[in-house]
């Protein structure tokens, strides 16, 4: 049944004059016998050129207000600010400089003759947060974001050691002088202080200073310290403990390469942040206002009713919605205490200081313990402790600007702070912070479980639930090794803070393949002959650099060809001849020094391609100098 009384409109033409028109066409067909006055000067035009008027406005600020709400059109500075905040990413005001600090300390030497060597019992360790100022202005300050630990040596974080004073006697060392390397960032911390009285749920303090970068912690009266959080709900964050039999007996044991142990802590006093438009940074904390525990607060599921007399499922309580508000679920509100905000300020592009300005240690907190060394030599070792910065310091800047902002943001969305692809679960191996130990190789793949419902034979099929991850390490000369269990439980509990809930992760070793390569060159006249299978060993170390190779990487002749065809003075690359001798060569190391892993790399090659075993494994050069061999062999 067709509706008579309704009227078609035009919802297409939102501007000035197309709302003029539709309004003259929509009274033309509807009230023909009511007005017919169009005159550009009549009472009714006005009225329909003010209705077009409002319509024209109203259609710019829907329209403004639509752009505004998306990431990539907003254009005012709090619409883009909150957006991006929204995503997970909070502006930066102030950015600080970073740079890398080169720390020096000596020690006194023990042993005589052939068996003198450093004492690595004075050897200091460094708390993080040493402050360092500049020599040219005193107002700019860096601090240290990792402890420095002179007794600690990787190949990820080494301890390098020279001699530094000799006995003009016996000409042997008397003090060593060790060298370190760490992270450093600009500005100054600075403190405010707020009372707390009566808790209030999601209690906000804003902190305002000229050159604000970020929040560095805050305590209250107790000397508890409140958390940074990403979201209030985040109710756990990591905790780094030192590596020692207080802590784990069986861990301890593999200190030297992981000083350091991952935990998850939970922390019921949090907080988060927000940067403002205005230059400002607000603070927000919890929900929780009551001293009770969640179970008192919250009725147990099992009691819960409808609260109606006479009702079937009438038991003891019902749910009152308001005391959700009163749980810790979203953190802890501040009650009766002082809390002390410390925050980082800095000067922006003025931090960015040339290299050899930070000299000055301003203050630094050393963690040994001194009962069993001898004082006066703990003094001279306490005083040697001198800092500089071999590069200059980069990356200060002013707030970031809008566009920044919008791009970051979303990048920012995209990585999602989560590991899903495989690709994620390797940057977040390689991010490992090296106190907790290092990887040096990385392969996922998904698990594998065995359907033994088949007569036929063993059938794998992929586990949807479970990611194998193999991972190996490096010793101190930077050869290939298993990680230590230190090390893998940090990367596991690592790795298990950012993974998918339903994801299991199997922490496994790959297996290392040690090989040697043999190559035969055909030399230009009027080249010299040694200097060219110089130059081609040289080449092919670059090429078979342990940072070149990863798991399951396979070697490709071709590219070796290729790369020895290249360097100056080869005439040509001798191929192997039809029994598979001579020419180039790889060839499988193992027992003694090597890894025992046996490989036949002759029944592994195909078309040119020495491919790895199926279980996941890395190929390794381990002693270039010797596993590296050629021949020059003439025309005829």
């Amino acid at each position: 049944m067709v509706n008579k009384n309704k009227k078609d409109v035009n919802l297409i033409g939102r501007d000035f004059g197309d709302i003029r028109k539709n309004l003259v066409d929509f009274t033309k067909n509807y009230f023909p016998n009511t007005y017919n006055d169009f005159n550009e000067s009549s009472p009714g035009m006005m009225f329909m050129e003010m209705a077009a008027y409002v319509g024209d406005v109203l259609s710019y600020y829907t329209d403004v207000q639509l752009r505004e709400s998306v990431l990539e059109q907003a254009q005012e500075k709090s619409n883009v600010f909150t957006i991006a905040q929204s995503f997970g990413y909070n502006p930066k005001l102030y950015a600080p400089a970073t740079t890398t600090l080169t720390v020096y300390q000596i020690v006194p030497a023990m042993g005589s003759g052939d068996s003198v060597k450093p004492n690595f019992e004075y050897a200091l360790t460094l708390k993080e947060g040493m402050i360092v100022s500049s020599t040219d202005n005193s107002e700019v300050e860096f601090s240290t974001i990792n402890k420095v630990r002179f007794g600690y040596s990787s190949s990820f974080d080494p301890t390098e050691v020279s001699v530094y004073q000799i006995n003009e006697v016996t000409e042997e060392p008397v003090y060593y002088l060790l060298k370190k390397y760490v992270k450093a960032v600009s500005g100054k911390e600075e403190t405010k202080t707020f009372d707390f009285d009566t808790p209030v749920p999601y209690d906000k303090i804003e902190i305002t200073s000229d050159g604000l970068i970020d929040i560095i912690k805050i305590t209250d009266d107790d000397g508890d310290e409140w958390t940074k959080v990403d979201y209030l709900a985040q109710d756990t964050v990591f905790e780094e403990l030192p590596n020692s039999t207080d802590y784990s007996i069986a861990m301890s044991a593999y200190s030297n390469e992981s000083p350091s142990l991952l935990k998850l802590k939970k922390v019921p006093k949090r907080f988060i942040t927000r940067v403002t438009d205005d230059g400002m940074i607000d603070i927000q904390f919890g929900a929780g206002v009551s001293s009770n525990a969640d179970e008192e607060i919250l009725p147990n599921p099992d009691n819960v009713g409808s609260a109606l007399y006479g009702a079937s499922g009438n038991l003891d309580q019902g749910i009152d919605p308001s005391n959700f508000l009163y749980s810790k679920t979203y953190g802890t509100a501040p009650a009766n205490t002082t809390l002390t905000v410390t925050y980082r300020a800095g000067k922006g592009v003025s931090d960015n200081v040339q290299s050899a300005d930070l000299t000055t240690i301003v203050e630094r907190v050393i963690e040994n313990n001194t009962i069993n060394l001898i004082q006066d030599v703990y003094n001279v070792v306490k005083n040697s402790v001198a800092v500089t910065n071999e590069r200059p310091a980069s990356g200060g800047k002013f707030e970031e600007e809008i566009e920044e902002v919008r791009n970051n943001a979303m990048s920012y969305f995209r990585a999602q702070n989560r590991a899903v692809t495989k690709e994620d679960y390797l940057l977040r191996a390689y991010a490992l912070p090296s106190q907790f130990g290092s990887v040096a190789k990385a392969y996922a793949t998904p698990d594998f479980q065995v359907n033994t419902l088949l007569d036929d034979g063993i059938d794998p099929i992929p586990n949807p639930l479970a990611i194998n991850f193999y991972v190996l390490g490096y010793d101190g000369d930077k050869k290939l090794q298993n990680l230590n269990p230190a090390t893998k439980q940090n990367l596991q509990n690592y790795i298990s803070y950012y993974r998918i809930l339903t994801d299991a992760v199997n922490i496994k070793n790959a297996y290392v393949v040690n090989v040697g390569v043999e190559f035969e060159i055909i030399v230009l006249p009027n080249y010299n002959s040694n200097e060219v299978l110089l130059k081609c060993i040289s080449t092919l170390k670059d090429y078979f650099k342990i940072e070149n190779m990863q798991i399951n990487r396979p070697i490709i002749l071709t590219d070796i060809y290729v790369l020895l065809d290249k360097v100056d003075g080869v005439q040509s690359v001798v191929r192997p001849d039809a029994e598979g001798n001579g020419g180039l060569q790889i060839s499988n190391k193992f027992d003694g020094s090597y890894s025992s892993n046996k490989y036949n790399v002759k029944n592994a090659t195909r078309a040119g391609v020495v491919y790895p075993p199926k279980d996941p494994t890395c190929f390794e050069v381990k002693y270039p100098d010797n596993d590296i061999v050629g021949r020059v062999v003439s025309l005829f």
